[in-house]
């Protein structure tokens, strides 16, 4: 059997292995970590042909070079992204959520993602990767998951275990929407500031700094005043949980956040607007809307559903 795996010419900028992430271990400090936007990680296993919980390839603002050899794989892209198949003979700009076919010796450029943050990267069939709490997901700040808890890396062989090529031209018509409010819900320290600051974090904007990655997004704007302390006892943080430290600017807990933090928390991203959120590049501008729970519940609800039906369209 020909031994099929791609050769990383360049890694890129944040190059990881992502599935879905991991269930109830945050009591030992281990998040979900998984892929950052979650719809267009589903999106791009369907089109592949994959099961949804399949491992790929997620990278973030500048992709990876990649040089396959084997016999032939089909891939996917899903996202906001510039990529290029470069063959013997000719360059082929791509289109993503849509199906490609690689054969022995072509390269995979992805350039960059456009005006958004993360791509993703399936192919048809399995990369061999290792797993950790029924996961490959690789959070590079505790060193869990696929790839030794790391980054790829340049000159690495990115074995592939399984192909399947049945559905070699599959694809779906998808344009990534842009969303003029984060929703978000009140946090259990929304009290402690004052209300010329509650006022604030919901009528000004605030700007996306480039101090931001899988852990958390820092924002700048008019500081926030906390009238109560600016530091509490340390306590459990979930995805999407706003934090205001002492400096008054607010830090979006994501992916890879710690699972304990002791600073107030003013609001929490409702999961409906999460995949939004992440691809927000530096310099972006975020203004939060303050809905109700039950409103929060049934808008995630609507977001599935609507996932869901995307998955039904690809054909």
């Amino acid at each position: 059997m020909t031994k099929k795996y791609f050769e990383v010419i360049r890694p890129g900028i944040n190059t990881t292995f992502q599935d879905l992430g991991r269930n109830n271990l945050y009591h030992i400090g281990i998040p979900f970590s998984g892929a950052m936007d979650n719809r267009n990680y589903i999106l791009a296993n369907a089109i592949a042909g994959n099961k949804e919980n399949t491992p790929v390839i997620e990278f973030a603002i500048q992709g990876p070079l990649l040089k396959f050899k084997g016999d032939k794989v089909n891939f996917t892209i899903s996202g906001n992204v510039n990529f290029n198949i470069l063959k013997k003979k000719e360059k082929i700009e791509g289109t993503c959520y849509q199906n490609y076919i690689l054969e022995d010796g072509d390269e995979l450029d992805i350039l960059s993602t456009n005006k958004s943050v993360y791509g993703y990267l399936a192919i048809s069939g399995n990369f061999d990767v290792q797993f950790q709490w029924n996961s490959c997901s690789t959070n590079t700040k505790a060193n869990i998951g696929a790839n030794d808890g790391k980054k790829i890396e340049k000159g690495q062989l990115i074995n592939i275990l399984d192909i399947h090529s049945e559905n070699s031209k599959r694809k779906l018509e998808y344009i990534n929407s842009k969303i003029e409010n984060i929703r978000v819900i009140k946090g259990t320290n929304f009290n402690y500031f004052s209300d010329e600051s509650k006022k604030i974090f919901f009528d000004k904007e605030f700007t996306v700094t480039k101090l931001s990655d899988r852990m958390g997004m820092r924002l700048e704007g008019v500081k926030i005043e906390n009238v109560v302390d600016t530091n509490i006892k340390s306590e459990g943080i979930i995805k999407g949980v706003i934090q205001v430290p002492a400096d008054g600017n607010p830090i979006i807990m994501l992916s890879d956040h710690g699972t304990i933090g002791g600073y107030p928390k003013i609001g929490v991203v409702i999961s409906a607007d999460y995949d939004k959120l992440v691809q927000l590049p530096p310099g972006s501008k975020i203004k939060f809307k303050e809905i109700e729970l039950s409103d929060a519940e049934m808008l995630f609800k609507l977001y599935d559903m609507e996932t869901k039906n995307l998955v039904l369209k690809i054909k």
